[in-house]
């Protein structure tokens, strides 16, 4: 697509600093990335959303076999990493171009579990001190 950013990217027409690149997927930093680590795996074919890979096609596969390359390449393979995709405005998806994101650098797990009993423990405290309906 023409006005594709991360077709942009793939045709060296946008600079961006790759970091892995074969005949199916280029792999870069995010622009705005949410972790020390964060890298993005983009199919060279544009396709829009996970929606529209053809049934029985093994980019996913292949998409899975290179965050591991990169999650090693960045020393993070055995310590810990995010590895997902976004699908459609509702799942989070800004550019519609299939991309995987490889996220780590921050203790995301603990940190995460840490704020969610925060917040069971503050509402616990709230439904306590309002009581339960008369």
């Amino acid at each position: 697509m023409s006005d594709c950013v991360f077709c942009k990217i793939i045709q060296g027409r946008i600079p961006a600093e790759i970091v892995y690149q074969d005949d199916t997927v280029v792999a870069f930093h995010d622009a705005n990335p949410a972790s020390p680590i964060h890298v993005l795996i983009v199919p060279r074919k544009h396709i829009p959303t996970l929606n529209d890979i053809p049934e029985g096609d093994t980019l996913l596969c292949h998409i899975g076999k290179v965050a591991k390359i990169i999650a090693t390449d960045f020393g993070v393979a055995d310590s810990g990493y995010r590895f997902f995709i976004n699908v459609n405005k509702g799942g989070g998806q800004v550019i519609f171009h299939l991309h995987a994101h490889v996220v780590s650098g921050k203790d995301l797990g603990s940190r995460f579990i840490k704020l969610a009993i925060i917040l069971a423990t503050a509402w616990r405290k709230l439904v306590r001190k309002i009581g339960k309906p008369k």
